[in-house]
């Protein structure tokens, strides 16, 4: 590592939070930060982290190399392009249309599925077909070995599944350690060494690698929708460690194991749990003089995650991982860094002070962090807020999408395809809308997210913004008619408030009227099979709706649903509902309103009476009606 990580080391290892400002430009320690100014870390790591050259994360300044106002440009005479260029130009020319049919059902629309039951019918259905096929190119194999591509296409021929080498032979192992054919590789290597026969070192590593991948065992052969449902977890979970196994007693028939049999022996123990004996194994790496490469060292660390269950502990041994790779030479990579900030996480302000340090130290070394290192570090700053419903630093996450806006990402690590959740989810929890657009831009499309993306616009845009939106993210084949949405409380009830939330124009709140009524009818239907209620949300929304377009008799018939369903308005409602009779000038209206409002004990019922008696002249009939009302309602109080 270089003075920056000897530097870093030295402050994690001694259990400070100390901070020390770095200047890459001179690669020396400036100063450090005094220890009663550690708690303000907020300072830091809003104004430091990214923009200031000290403690920057990434900056074209630095990136590129400055250009000699001297320097000869040369002119190549012939430019060489790779056989793909043209379609990689063709492709940057078109971008993904999600509101379109998926690619299978473009010719014929009508058969992509409209609703979840349809979805899970057709996802069978494909299966059971890989499956058939499957079976008959694996039981039949010899009708599907004729090859008419000219060239020869490999991937377009059936996977050779069975050995074709017969025998007991190095190639006849090479052959099943390729097939993947845990058991039959081990038992063949067993036939080797009793008949006398050696087999070669890297032939020998190339079996512990199969074995320690599927841990001792044939892998299984999952189903295709089996792989698509587990692919996430495939990393996270995996078989448990077994005593006196295949790998360790290949391993101690060897007689003089290299750093690569230790690396596939070490990996595989802490892929299946064993994190203890692989801390162990490579101290006999080390006691028999050989040095450990970067995949030991990652391993190791992700075993320090899993073995120490209080935070000191981690990094004290993660740091002591740090210091041997330095003194071996051996340079760190992605995953070296990514398996340190994971040892991080759940560890307050002295992890998040780490955090950018570790940030510091890869941008030291030229290591481009990954979606998945962004992930861990917003993860530290906000998990905490996310579970006890604190207030958020807006300014972390601000500073993470300015930095990687506009750049392209590749898959690199398991935890890079949860950034955009994560990103998403704080920008709903915390109603980040500028940032949900910064994500949505950076990935211009998703799946995971688009729905928390979308929720968070209907929640904070007006109607014409979220239509638009509407369209852009929801594909056709997914609207709200097709996947029978319109049988849906949640959905009908979210429709409502969404129109009754802000007026628009008139053209608009008629539409919205007829839509409310075709709502109302839907509620109303007697032959509907599911059932329906209206919730005094739904009904104020309602009522909303009516009284913005200037329909009050349908308005009025709405607030009569308060007493046909049993549901009791808000003052709010009734109030605003007087002032539209008292501006149209329907003094029997606003009385009927008001006989309502004290049958239903409304606790203002005389503030509103007060309310029209200051408003009209009106006539014995009323005052008299009116008079009895507040009898009545201090009768009941």
């Amino acid at each position: 590592m270089t003075k920056v990580s000897r530097t870093i080391v030295e402050v994690l290892h001694a259990g400070r939070a100390d901070l020390f400002v770095i200047s890459w430009s001179k690669s020396e320690v400036i100063e450090p930060i005094p220890s009663h100014t550690a708690h303000s870390i907020k300072e830091l790591e809003v104004g430091d982290i990214f923009h200031t050259q000290s403690f920057v994360l990434s900056s074209s300044s630095l990136q590129q190399p400055a250009v000699s106002s001297q320097e000869e440009i040369v002119i190549p005479r012939k430019k060489t392009w790779n056989k793909v260029a043209v379609l990689q130009a063709l492709a940057g020319t078109v971008k993904r249309d999600v509101t379109a049919y998926d690619y299978r059902f473009q010719d014929d629309p009508i058969l992509s599925p409209s609703g979840s039951l349809d979805v899970k019918i057709l996802t069978l259905a494909e299966e059971s077909g890989r499956n058939v096929a499957k079976y008959f190119i694996s039981t039949y194999p010899k009708y599907f070995q004729t090859d008419y591509a000219e060239p020869h296409i490999p991937c377009f021929m059936p996977e050779v599944t069975e050995p074709q080498i017969e025998g007991v032979s190095e190639a006849a192992l090479k052959e099943r350690i390729q097939l993947r054919r845990v058991t039959d590789a081990v038992d063949l290597y067993d036939q080797l060494l009793q008949g006398g026969n050696t087999v070669s070192l890297n032939v020998t590593n190339d079996l512990l690698d199969l074995i320690c991948l599927y841990g001792d065992r044939d892998p299984v052969k999952e189903s295709f929708l089996q792989q698509t449902l587990s692919h996430i977890s495939q990393y996270l979970t995996s078989l448990p460690h077994s005593e006196n196994n295949n790998a360790e007693r290949i391993f101690g028939l060897l007689s003089e194991p290299n750093t690569r049999s230790y690396s596939a022996l070490i990996q595989g123990m802490v892929k299946h749990g064993a994190f203890s004996k692989a801390i162990e194994t490579y101290t006999d790496l080390r006691r028999n003089g050989l040095i450990g490469d970067v995949a030991i060292f990652n391993a190791l660390i992700r075993a320090v995650w899993g073995s120490y269950p209080t935070f000191n502990e981690r990094v004290e041994k993660s740091m002591n991982f740090l210091v041997e790779m330095e003194s071996q030479k051996i340079k760190p990579n992605l995953n070296t860094f990514n398996a340190v900030l994971k040892c991080l996480l759940n560890s307050g302000k002295f992890g998040r002070a780490s955090a950018f340090s570790v940030f510091s130290e890869m941008k030291a070394l030229n290591i481009e962090p990954s979606l998945g290192s962004y992930n861990f570090l917003i993860y530290m700053f906000y998990n905490a807020a996310l579970k006890d419903h604190e207030e958020a630093n807006i300014a972390i996450l601000d500073n993470v999408m300015n930095e990687i806006l506009g750049k392209s990402f590749t898959p690199q690590h398991p935890e890079d395809g949860f950034f955009f959740t994560s990103a998403m989810t704080i920008c709903l929890k915390f109603n980040y809308l500028e940032l949900a657009y910064k994500v949505h831009e950076l990935l211009n499309v998703g799946e995971n997210w688009r729905a928390k993306f979308f929720e968070l616009i209907a929640q904070n845009e007006n109607i014409e913004t979220v239509l638009k939106w509407y369209r852009d993210l929801i594909p056709s084949v997914l609207s709200i008619k097709k996947m029978n949405f319109a049988k849906d409380q949640n959905v009908l009830n979210e429709i409502l408030a969404l129109m009754a939330r802000e007026k628009h124009s008139v053209e608009v709140q008629e539409s919205f009227a007829e839509c409310a009524l075709d709502i109302m009818k839907i509620f109303d239907d007697p032959n509907k099979n599911i059932t329906l209620q209206w919730t005094v949300s739904s009904i104020i929304c309602l009522v909303r709706i009516f009284l913005a377009a200037q329909r009050r008799a349908e308005a009025w018939n709405a607030v009569g649903m308060f007493q046909r369903n049993n549901r009791v308005p808000t003052v709010e409602l009734l109030t605003e509902f007087l002032e539209c009779s008292m501006k149209a000038g329907d003094v029997d209206q606003a009385v009927e309103l008001l006989k309502l409002s004290a049958g239903f004990c409304i606790p203002d019922t005389p503030k509103l009476i007060q309310k029209l008696q200051e408003k009209f002249e009106l006539s014995e009939t009323h005052r008299s009606i009116l008079a009895d009302l507040e009898v009545e309602f201090n009768f009941v109080q």
